[in-house]
This record gives C-alpha cells, sequence and structure tokens, in this order.
C-alpha cells in the first residue's frame, strides 16, 4: 500500500513515519515545515521522505498514485484554534474538505481523518459514545464536527473515510508538544520540581498515549472497509478516563519530590468521559499498550538523558501556540499562515 500522510513533521506524524515503514507501507509525507525548529532527542528512526508543501496548496495531481491518505496537518489545539478562528476555519475545516475532495478525485480509496474527542465538549460524567450529542466549544472542535460531516457525504464504493476521534495525547515524541496536558505537567515537574496544574483539577480528560494514536491508524487503514466505511471511532481505553487532578497526581508520583499546585476554576468548561467499546468491536487488533503511568515514566526518561531545562521546556516550538506567535511576529507568515519569502541579500560593495 502506498500511503501519504500529511502533518509528517507534527508531534504524531514524527512517531507514525518510522512505524509505516516498520508495517512494510510505501509511505512519503508532507508537511509544511510550521514547527520543524522542534527537534527534542533523536530516535535514531528511519523516517519518509517528506515533501514541503502545504496541503491548500496542493494539486490534485500531486495525489496521483496513493492508495491511502492519513489526514494530521491541521492547526492542533483548542488554545491555537481561538487564537484566531477565521484561520482555524480556513485550514482545518475548508482546507481540510477540500483536500479529502483532491483524494477522491485522484483516486484514494481510504481517507483517514486525525478527528478529536474534544468535540463532546462539556459533558461532565456522562460516558460519551460516536452517536452521543456533540457540544464544541472551540473553533478547533467545531471544525472537526464540519469535516467529520462534509467528508463523510463524499463516502460511495471507491472512498472510504475512516475518522478516528483521539482523546488527549501524552508521550514522548522527538518533534514534542508541551502544551498537552500530562507532556506539560511532567514538564513543569521536572523543570521547577513543581506540578502546575493551571485549573482546580476537576474536569475529566481521556488520555492516550501518541504510540497508540499511531497504532490505530494502521488499524483503520487494515481494517475491511466494511468494518470502518465512514465510522467514527473514539481512540483511547477506558482505563484512562481521568480528571485532571489524577493526571496531576501521577505525574506527582513519578516525578518524585514534586508538588502539585492548583490554580482557580477558570472559563475552560471543558469536560467528558469517554466510551471506547466500538474500536475494540470493528478494530479488534487494536489495544492501547501505554498507561499514563508508563508514559510519565517515558518522558522522566527522555528528560534526564537530553536534561532537559526550563528554556528549552518554554521554547516556542514545543508549544504550537508560542511558535506560530514567533514565525507571526517575525514576517515569517503571513496572515494565512504561509511562507513568506526570503529577500535576497544585496551584498555591500567594498570600499576601495
Amino acid at each position: 500500500m502506498r500511503i501519504l500522510y500529511t502533518g509528517a513533521d507534527g508531534y504524531i506524524g514524527a512517531v507514525l513515519g518510522p512505524k509505516l515503514l516498520d508495517r512494510g507501507y510505501d509511505a512519503i509525507g508532507i508537511d509544511t515545515g510550521l514547527y520543524r525548529r522542534g527537534w527534542l532527542f533523536d530516535d535514531g528512526r528511519t523516517r519518509p521522505m517528506v515533501i514541503s508543501k502545504d496541503i491548500r496548496q496542493l494539486p490534485e495531481s500531486g495525489l496521483t498514485g496513493f492508495d491511502a491518505v492519513v489526514h494530521l496537518a491541521e492547526l492542533s489545539n483548542d488554545p491555537l484554534g481561538e487564537n484566531d478562528p477565521e484561520i482555524t476555519m480556513e485550514i482545518n475545516h475548508r482546507g481540510s474538505v477540500e483536500f479529502a475532495r483532491k483524494c477522491k478525485a485522484a483516486g484514494i480509496s481510504r481517507f483517514v481523518y486525525a478527528s478529536s474527542c474534544s468535540i463532546y465538549g462539556a459533558a461532565g460524567a456522562e460516558m460519551k459514545s460516536e452517536t452521543s450529542r456533540f457540544d464544541p466549544r472551540t473553533a478547533y472542535a467545531r471544525c472537526k464536527v464540519m469535516v467529520e460531516a462534509d467528508v463523510k457525504q463524499m463516502m460511495d464504493s471507491r472512498f472510504t473515510p475512516v475518522f478516528l476521534r483521539n482523546a488527549t495525547a501524552f508521550g514522548a515524541s522527538p518533534r514534542q508538544r508541551f502544551d498537552l496536558v500530562l507532556n506539560n505537567l511532567a514538564g513543569f515537574a521536572f523543570t521547577t520540581g513543581q506540578v502546575r496544574v493551571m485549573s482546580d483539577g476537576t474536569p475529566c480528560r481521556p488520555l492516550v498515549h501518541v504510540d497508540d494514536i499511531c497504532e490505530a491508524i494502521c488499524c483503520a487503514l487494515e481494517a475491511p472497509r466494511e468494518a470502518v466505511r465512514g465510522e467514527a471511532f473514539n481512540v483511547g481505553t477506558e482505563a484512562q478516563n481521568y480528571t485532571v487532578r489524577e493526571i496531576a497526581d501521577i505525574v506527582g508520583e513519578t516525578f518524585a519530590g514534586s508538588e502539585v499546585t492548583y490554580g482557580p476554576s477558570g472559563g475552560d468548561d471543558r469536560s467528558y468521559r469517554v466510551s471506547f467499546t466500538k474500536i475494540k468491536e470493528r478494530m479488534p487488533s487494536f489495544r492501547c499498550q501505554w498507561s499514563a503511568q508508563r508514559g510519565a515514566a517515558q518522558l522522566k526518561t527522555v528528560f534526564e538523558r537530553i536534561q532537559l531545562d526550563d528554556a528549552t521546556f518554554n521554547s516556542p516550538p514545543f508549544t504550537r501556540l508560542s511558535e506560530l506567535r514567533h514565525l507571526r511576529s517575525t514576517e515569517q507568515l503571513d496572515p494565512r499562515l504561509l511562507w513568506t519569502p526570503i529577500n535576497e541579500v544585496v551584498p555591500v560593495a567594498a570600499s576601495v
């Protein structure tokens, strides 16, 4: 199978690429390169070739010859989406739907889309399944709902979309993210000795390790068409429906001696618990291998090996919104988040 995967240089993509090669796929990545400055550690893995291109600028002709596409390339978390909701809509909704249309027209048969459990919004203690009502609270989550609906309408006998609603990711990736809850708390614990929770810790968040997300993607590529055609799947496991306070306690236990601190309740009312029964039934080979405890221990090992310091932890490339603000303030990106050309440096004539 020949596979194109977008967001190849992102947090998930940096882990997915080697896994695709390990499974014998002929894989090629594509990424616009927004976060390439952020490489936390070298894992020694071989990765597919990556084409530097924004998917909004990718012609249909560039998609011919692929059997399947894994689409990861969107603005990737809620604070980033709220920073500029209109550009979030352009990239995450209109860009993704147009990209799916091109994929279908190019003859690609399977389209695996990285959606999110955040579409369930403020559900409290209610257990959410794939048929539960959506309650998206952010531009990021609203786009996920709209992309699922619009791309599903494209489904026919030759085009099979699959929607993976990932729980909140955690774990080590060379292209690390420190704007995800467990990763963020672990980084604080290692660099400051404090597990700093910015809320009162009561919201519920299901977690899933980045390796397990990649395994779910591979299962979605390999599953029989009739099992996944046009279907959405929550990706994770019931055992990892945590409150943020419980996540903080796990990090505190892993990073011995750290003090857990809490903030006010705040304005973010997203809180949801999720059922993962469907993915186990339709993709029986999928099982989560990583617990939050094991993931926190993995991060501790990585931090010790590279001697993570405060400057690196707080460096913009490892926090999506910070890096985009840097690239915009330095005029490397235009308002549509497309790269601006670097002006040619005109040499100064030497004095005689």
